[in-house]
């Protein structure tokens, strides 16, 4: 199933307000690349727990049981924005807003939290009849009961993150992954099914909400909303961006799961949860942090270029052999790390893994957009995007879940063509320039996949599965950081450099 990424990071030396975002923020005197590092550091060593566990539940659980709380979830991710309202942006983006602002904020966070936690109890029945599954309705209801927490966290995040309080929030992530996993992993040893997923994910969503209320306490205020006009707005268009965003990236899991099944739907999850996986931890590692250090040089395209060019480079760097190298060993990958059972979802996995190498370097752009005030843009383009993705997986679906995953890889750069036109034009940077920054991942994916299809084709066509899957890894790994180094070694080595530059006490001098 496609898991939720909760952000989806105390102390780097900022100074505090009594409340965050009151008046003038905090000045960044700590480092983006430190802060980065930090997370890396975090949240991969929570991931080894969490890639530990994932192998312990898939030869315990059966595909179906990862279908149905992918139902559950595609229906959750839906209600989850209405708990949150773009408000954490919003808190992030908006620089000037007072106390009583974010006060006034906080409030309505929570009415709309609780109303979507009324909604789903209202709506678990009727969804179930929709995937033709009964047994779905309580996990939709018990599932949703996550959305309290979120809503109560939800400005105080917002808060955390304007003081570039990441070190905290990185910490609090990892806590909540080993968490999750441990439970997983010991209710479904326990014998409890699907229900070990839903407790394990219901669990993380609480134990992190509770730990940054512990730390960041928020006032309430009845909201007056004609004071809060604005930033109600902006959240509006946040909001409407992100629901967008998450349907088409649920709808995939719709389609799979209305037109071909529930055991469609898990093998369909499985493979969008391998492809995401590598993607996921690195990206987010950037996209939950950037926002906060791209607010504070919104007017300064100088600043943004450098930082979408250096950004995009790093993402292509990491992201691109993890990406592409699990769809060259995706035959060999699957039977032996999760068993022959799943070897249905081997051609969607391959296909996906496209799909999210380009995904990684266009999820910069609505973060940049949004920082800078173009939250109405992204907003439009997202919409336009739920017309063209859903149409894609729905033609998609009449050659099975590899149509829809083809669907993603033939609709998404449509969607995403927009976002770089504007971004462009907003920060003045030249296409040119942009592909730069491609170069170096770029030309060590290329190497790398003609040497691992070399290999494969010419040596080990009838070796044992185990030494081939070995093989081609080492290969893959070799051959990339060999033509990395040899053709843009400048580049590769200059990056501890770039990321020792981007510090304060001015994030507007800290990329120059």
């Amino acid at each position: 199933m496609k898991q939720e990424v909760i952000a989806n990071p105390e102390s780097v030396a900022v100074e505090s307000s009594p409340i965050a975002g009151a008046g003038s923020p905090a000045k960044p005197t700590g480092s983006l690349a430190g802060n980065i590092v930090l997370r890396a550091v975090t949240d991969w060593g929570a991931q080894i727990v969490s890639w530990a566990s994932l192998l312990v539940v898939v030869r315990v659980l059966a595909p179906s049981d990862f279908g149905l709380v992918a139902m559950s979830a595609a229906f959750y991710s839906f209600l989850r924005l209405a708990g949150e309202f773009g408000i954490p942006m919003t808190i992030m983006t908006l620089q000037d807003l007072s106390e009583d602002d974010i006060a006034q904020m906080h409030t309505v966070a929570i009415i709309f939290g609780v109303a979507a936690f009324i909604i789903a109890c209202a709506c678990a029945w009727p969804v179930a009849l929709f995937f033709k599954t009964p047994r779905l309705a309580p996990v939709v209801a018990v599932s949703c009961l996550g959305l309290i927490p979120l809503a109560l966290r939800s400005v105080p995040e917002g808060v955390m993150s304007k003081r570039l309080q990441f070190k905290q929030l990185s910490w609090f992530n990892a806590i909540r992954d080993v968490a999750a996993a441990i439970t997983t992993v010991g209710l479904a040893l326990l014998g409890f099914g699907y229900w070990a997923l839903v407790a394990g994910n219901l669990f993380s969503v609480s134990l992190r909400s509770g730990l940054i209320l512990a730390v960041c306490r928020q006032r309430f205020m009845w909201p007056d909303f004609a004071a809060v006009k604005r930033p109600l707005l902006f959240s509006w268009h946040v909001l409407v961006s992100v629901f967008a965003w998450s349907s088409y990236n649920t709808l995939d899991n719709v389609t799979a799961g209305r037109v071909l099944g529930q055991s469609a739907l898990g093998f369909y999850g499985m493979a969008w949860t391998l492809a995401n996986m590598p993607l996921e931890k690195v990206v987010s590692l950037v996209t939950t942090i950037i926002p906060s250090y791209l607010a504070k040089v919104q007017k300064e395209p100088a600043a943004l270029r450098r930082y979408l060019h250096s950004l995009t480079e790093a993402l292509a760097l990491a992201t691109f052999p993890a990406t592409i190298g699990v769809a060259l060993v995706a035959r060999d990958l699957v039977p032996i790390a999760l068993g022959r059972k799943w070897e249905s979802m081997i051609v969607p996995l391959e296909v996906l893994c496209v799909y999210a190498a380009f995904r990684s370097i266009v999820a910069l752009l609505p973060k940049l957009l949004t920082a800078v005030g173009n939250a109405r843009f992204v907003m439009r383009v997202e919409l336009s995007a739920l017309v063209i993705m859903p149409v894609s997986f729905y033609i998609g679906s009449h050659w099975g879940i590899s149509g829809i995953a083809f669907g993603w890889v033939a609709a998404y750069p449509l969607a995403a063509a927009p976002l770089y036109w504007k971004v462009f034009k907003t920060i003045q940077m030249s296409i040119g320039e942009y592909l730069s920054a491609l170069r170096p991942g770029l030309d060590g994916a290329i190497a790398m996949t003609i040497a691992v299809a070399a290999v494969k084709r010419v040596f080990l066509s009838n070796q044992p599965m185990l030494l081939r899957l070995i093989v081609e890894i080492a290969m893959g790994a070799i051959v990339y950081c060999a033509t990395v180094l040899l053709l843009h070694r400048e580049r590769a080595l200059s990056f501890w450099q770039i990321a020792r530059r981007m510090r304060g006490p001015k994030v507007s001098t800290a990329v120059s």
